[in-house]
C-alpha cells in the first residue's frame, strides 16, 4: 500500500515521515486480511506490488523471510519523529504540549481561540497558544467557528496524520474528527474517568483528591469518553492551589503525549460506570458561609484560586490556612496573626482579606477596621 489507511493495522513502524512517497524501515504488520501477515519486513518503498504473502518479502531485491507469524491487529505504532499534526489549545495550560509535539513532529496547523478582550482596559490579548504558534513560526487559524464548510476544508487541506486538542474551549463536531488519518487525540487533566469535564483540576482539589494525573485519551463524540492510551499520576499537596497543580499537569501532560506519539500503545476502555462530572465553576462557587466544615472551606479556597475566589459576604479571603479551634460557626476565635474563625466543624484562620474596590490587605487589620473582636459572632 502507498499510504496509511483504515483496512489494515501496523504494528512497530519506523519511518522518516508519513506521506506517499517515503521509504519505511523494520515494519512488524498484521494485517486483518488472514492471507496476510508479516512481520520485520524491510522494503524501499510500501507498494501493494511489493506485498509480499504468508512467508516474507522479496521486495527490494532482499531474499524471503521466512517463518513469519500470524499476530492479531493492533493500532499503529509511531516511531518516528515525524508525525504530521493539527493542533488545537487556547490557554497556558496547552502551550507546553504544543512545545514537546513541536520539537519531535510537523504541526500542520494551529488552532486556537480567537483574541478577546482582558484586563482593567478591556483591550483585546491573545490567547497563549496563539501567541507561542507565532513565536514558533507555526501556520495559525484563530476561527470564530469550527462547524462550517470553509474551516473544515482548511483543516482538511492541512492534511494531518493525527489531531491533537488540549484545552481548546468547544467541543469538536464529529466531521472535524474524521479527518485526520488516525483522528484526534487529547491530553485531559485528570486520571479518567474521574473528573471528566471542564475543570478537573478544580473539581479534583476541592473534592481533597490526594492523587491526580494527566491521561492521553483518543477523542470520540461523547464528553472525556474515548479509550485510554497513557496515563501519568501526580500527588496533589495539601496546601496545593489550582495554579500550582494546573502547571505541573501541563508539563506531565506534554511529556506524556510525546511518549505516546512516538510509539502509539494499545487503547484501553474506559470505566464508564466509575466516570464523574468536573462541571464548569460558575462564580456563585465561590461564596462560603463558614457553616461548611473547615477542610471543605480551604479545599474551595485552593481550587477557586485564583477565580472565582472564596467570598464572604461582601469580602473576598485572598489566603488562609486551617487552624484549630471549635465554637459555633462564625466564632471569631482569635484576632492576632490573621483571624481565626470557626467553622461547621473546626476553624480557619485567614490570613489575607479585601474590600471592594481596596487592594489585598492583611485579614487582622481588616477585622479591626470593621469592628471585630474575639468572641464576636460575624454575620
Amino acid at each position: 500500500m502507498s499510504r496509511h489507511d483504515t483496512t489494515r493495522f501496523y504494528e512497530s513502524i519506523t519511518v522518516s515521515r508519513p506521506d506517499t512517497a517515503v521509504f519505511y524501515e523494520n515494519i512488524t504488520v498484521s494485517s486483518p486480511d488472514a492471507t496476510r501477515f508479516y512481520e520485520s519486513i524491510t522494503v524501499s518503498r510500501l507498494d501493494p506490488a511489493l506485498f509480499c504473502r504468508n512467508t516474507g518479502s522479496a521486495a527490494a531485491g532482499r531474499p524471503k523471510r521466512q517463518g513469519v507469524r500470524c499476530r492479531t491487529p493492533r493500532m499503529l505504532r509511531i516511531q518516528s519523529a515525524s508525525v504530521r499534526i493539527v493542533f488545537f489549545g487556547t490557554p497556558d495550560f496547552a502551550v507546553p504540549t504544543l512545545d514537546a509535539i513541536a520539537r519531535e513532529h510537523e504541526i500542520a496547523l494551529v488552532v486556537a481561540q480567537p483574541d478577546k478582550p482582558a484586563g482593567r482596559g478591556m483591550k483585546m490579548q491573545a490567547p497563549a497558544v496563539a501567541v507561542r504558534a507565532k513565536e514558533l513560526n507555526l501556520p495559525l487559524l484563530q476561527p470564530p467557528k469550527i462547524r462550517n464548510e470553509e474551516f473544515l476544508g482548511e483543516i482538511a487541506r492541512a492534511a494531518p496524520d493525527i489531531g491533537i486538542v488540549v484545552a481548546y474551549g468547544k467541543i469538536l463536531p464529529a466531521a472535524l474528527l474524521q479527518i485526520p488519518t488516525h483522528g484526534f487525540l487529547n491530553v485531559h487533566a485528570s486520571i479518567l474517568p474521574r473528573w471528566r469535564g471542564a475543570a478537573p483540576i478544580q473539581r479534583a482539589i476541592e473534592a481533597g483528591d490526594k492523587l491526580t494525573g494527566v491521561t492521553i485519551m483518543r477523542v470520540d463524540e461523547q464528553l472525556d469518553h474515548g479509550p485510554m492510551l497513557r496515563i501519568e499520576t501526580t500527588e496533589i499537596g495539601p496546601d496545593e492551589r489550582t495554579p500550582s497543580l494546573s502547571q505541573r499537569l501541563s508539563h506531565l501532560g506534554g511529556e506524556a503525549l510525546a511518549v505516546v506519539l512516538r510509539d502509539l500503545p494499545p487503547e484501553t476502555e474506559q470505566d464508564h460506570e466509575q466516570a464523574t462530572h468536573a462541571a464548569k465553576i460558575e462564580k456563585s462557587e465561590g461564596e462560603i458561609t463558614f457553616d461548611e466544615p473547615a477542610h471543605v472551606v480551604y479545599n474551595r479556597f485552593r481550587a477557586f484560586d485564583p477565580w472565582p475566589g472564596i467570598f464572604f459576604r461582601d469580602l473576598k479571603l485572598t489566603d488562609m490556612l486551617p487552624a484549630d479551634g471549635h465554637a459555633a460557626p462564625r466564632t471569631i476565635l482569635a484576632l492576632g496573626d490573621g483571624v481565626t474563625i470557626a467553622c461547621g466543624e473546626g476553624a480557619i484562620r485567614i490570613l489575607e482579606m479585601q474590600r471592594p474596590g481596596k487592594p489585598r490587605t492583611p485579614a487582622a487589620v481588616v477585622a479591626r477596621g470593621l469592628g471585630w473582636k474575639a468572641g464576636d459572632v460575624v454575620v
